[in-house]
């Protein structure tokens, strides 16, 4: 077995092996491997000298940049454990993450120093700020310049145990407070390691990742992946589908990562003659809807490899090329076993949904529990599975078949409708672009289905026309009774819809009601 390093000697060994010339170009700035290495030995040494200690939150608030792997690797390689946030985090929500991270530090763009000054708690004593900004008032914590803590001469590093915490990546929370998943720097090494190997990385590759860093996917499946293999790095800071392959043709990208609405978006762009004329080879991710995978492989000459895992347990199944059921998600990996139970935790029989579960079968393959929430993290591994709130079934073949988050069921008269399949459903009529299916309280009691669209390009949606489609496709009780035409669906960073801020927005007037029509 390879022996598992923490991040900062990981880092220096994969930078020893790339070839000289070998590294990320991240939003338009270009570092070596090798000179990536050497910065986080001055960022180790600088953070250091603020007086922190291994074991110690550090926060990160900022965009996708060289400055911001510098900061990670130095920060894990001075056994440092790195929070990063969303940029977008509203000041009610920053506030929550600053203080439930208990850190004394916060390290971030100056454009978001006022947000994070307004929202410090008296715990926070200094800011580590990026680039030209404000300077501080009276009283606050301390302003400090990142480029004089990332010129620090390096000096003595304490020894890192594998088996730390390398950093604490907190959930969305769209079901209460955002919970803070403790990642060790063996997990993350380990998931490096685990894609590099699924997909066949080697030194010839130029992977592409649109997502952020401070979500699991950029970091562990593109960066450190990349440097893993001695491959080549592009990391935009988001998504333009209108720009996307010209991207991959313009930087020879060999391999890119999906997730959430990427492909159905990518799928529903015009053709192009020249959408199968691009470098990219292969794709990892989930999920592609299965309705458009066969079509997406045929017009992009992409191979797509499916996966199913979380921040908390990275890859669980994944179905390459070569194990194919399309729709599900593979088999369970060589690293985790897999379940689907009932409310009781019992096993269901093949073909029956019910809530996924999993195990690792090995140390170092999932997270360590949720920082300053035991309760939570009890609860997640109730007798003795991982509980990820996902409902899914197996089939008599072992492959694993995603169909929501337990949260995003519809409870409707009596019947759960699973909002993944009317979405499925919708998102293959031509005049649709997106859609996000969820429920709205209804006036009988329980939920009523409510579907946001948004219009395919150059096309419209009439919601009758839309919900007549439906029938004969949904059960009766899945078909919605509320459609609303939008001009975009609220997305995080890594392309999934914000169901909770439809919900939220409940029924507005021009929403359409099939009842009432």
């Amino acid at each position: 077995m390879t022996a598992v390093f923490p991040l900062g000697n990981w880092l220096a060994a994969a930078a020893e092996r790339a070839r000289p010339d070998a590294g990320a170009l991240v939003a338009g700035e270009r570092v070596a491997w090798r000179e990536l290495d050497a910065r986080a030995d001055a960022a180790a040494a600088g953070f250091r000298a603020l007086g922190l200690r291994p074991g110690d939150p550090v926060c990160v608030l900022m965009r996708s940049s060289v400055a911001t792997l510098a900061v990670w690797f130095g920060l894990a390689r001075a056994g440092l454990v790195e929070v990063p946030l969303n940029p977008a985090s509203g000041r009610t929500l920053l506030r929550y993450l600053l203080e439930h991270s208990g850190a004394a530090v916060v390290v971030c763009d100056a454009e978001f120093e006022p947000a994070v000054r307004a929202c410090a708690p008296e715990t926070v004593r200094a800011v580590v700020v990026s680039g030209v900004g404000e300077t501080s008032g009276p009283g606050g914590p301390a302003r400090l310049d990142l480029a004089d803590v990332l010129a620090a001469a390096p000096g003595p590093l304490p020894q890192v145990d594998p088996t730390a915490a390398a950093v604490v990546l907190y959930t969305s929370g769209t079901t209460g407070p955002p919970k803070g998943a403790v990642l060790s720097h063996r997990a993350n090494v380990n998931l490096a390691r685990h894609t590099v190997a699924l997909m066949g990385y080697t030194a010839d590759d130029r992977l592409y990742s649109v997502f952020p860093l401070f979500h699991s996917n950029a970091r562990y499946c593109s960066v450190m992946a990349a440097a893993e293999a001695g491959a080549d790095l592009v990391l935009d800071r988001g998504f333009s589908a209108s720009r996307f392959w010209d991207t991959c043709r313009a930087h020879g990208v060999t391999a890119f990562n999906y997730q959430g609405a990427m492909m159905s978006i990518l799928h529903k762009q015009l053709p192009r003659p020249d959408d199968a004329d691009n470098p990219v080879r292969q794709a990892f991710g989930a999920p592609c809807p299965p309705e458009v995978f066969a079509s997406f492989e045929r017009r992009f000459g992409v191979q797509l490899t499916e996966i199913y895992g979380s921040t908390e347990v990275s890859i669980v199944t994944d179905m390459p090329p070569h194990a194919r059921r399309i729709g599900s998600a593979g088999n369970e990996s060589a690293n985790y076993t897999v379940a689907v139970v009932d409310e009781r935790d019992d096993p269901v029989p093949p073909g029956t949904p019910g809530e996924i579960v999993v195990r690792p079968k090995a140390a170092g393959w999932m997270f360590d529990g949720y920082a300053g929430d035991p309760a939570a993290t009890a609860a997640s591994w109730r007798n003795l599975w991982f509980h990820t709130g996902d409902r899914g079934l197996l089939d008599a073949d072992g492959y694993l078949f995603f169909l929501d988050r337990v949260k995003d069921t519809i409870r409707r008269r009596g019947e759960n409708v699973s909002s993944w399949e009317v979405e499925r459903v919708i998102a293959e009529h031509p005049s649709v672009g997106q859609v996000a299916a969820y429920g709205v309280p209804s006036e009988l009691s329980e939920e009523e289905v409510a579907i946001a669209v948004v219009p395919a390009a150059g096309a419209t949606v009439d919601p009758a026309a839309l919900v007549a489609y439906c029938r004969g496709t949904l059960t009766s009780f899945a078909v919605p009774r509320y459609v609303r035409v939008l001009d975009a669906l609220p997305l995080t960073p890594s392309q999934r819809v914000e169901k909770y801020k439809l919900r939220a927005e409940g029924l507005p007037p021009d929403t359409w009601d099939r009842e009432a029509g």
